[in-house]
Order: C-alpha cells, then structure tokens, then sequence
C-alpha cells in the first residue's frame, strides 16, 4: 500500500526529479509533488512524496530526515491527511 510524505524546509532550487532521485534509493516512488506558491510561481519550500511501500517510506524518513539535500536539512515525516473543506455554499 503506497504511503504519502510530508516533505519539508526544502530548497527553493530544489526540483520534483531532484526529489524523486533522492527518495528513489530507499524504493518506488509512485509520484512527487512540490507545493507552489501561485502568485509567484516559486516552491512554498514543501512537498510531497507518495512510496509504493510502507517499508519503503519507513526507510526515507529514517535515511532523509535530517539530511542535507540542495544546501537545506530536510524535515521528512507521514503526511497528514488534509481534513474536507467545509462547503458553506453560494452564500449570496
């Protein structure tokens, strides 16, 4: 079952295939995504990244947090799941 990962503290220079390699060498990695600020157009300086397995996620959090990655000690843990938007409807 594929385990989701809170990516944080990353460089702004740093790059979704950066990532994919560096988590790449404790298993698959089934997708990555660096958070982007929409006004700017520059990393929020988070991300994430989705593991094929849970023995693998395990392995990328006790290999990569802490680790130093483009110049930035990363902050690897579980993602949280987002909690649902409450839908307050068309108000007007």
């Amino acid at each position: 079952m594929a385990k989701k990962l809170y990516v944080g503290n990353l460089s702004y220079g740093t790059t979704e295939d950066g990532l994919r390699n560096a988590f790449s060498q404790y298993g698959d990695v089934q997708s990555v995504n660096i958070v982007i600020d929409r006004d700017s157009g520059r990393s929020k300086g988070f991300g994430f990244v989705e593991m094929a397995a849970d023995d693998a996620a395990m392995a990328a959090i006790s290999g990569l947090n802490g680790r130093e990655v483009d110049g930035r000690s990363l902050r690897v843990n579980e993602a949280n799941e987002r909690p649902p938007r409450r839908d307050f409807g068309n108000r007007w």
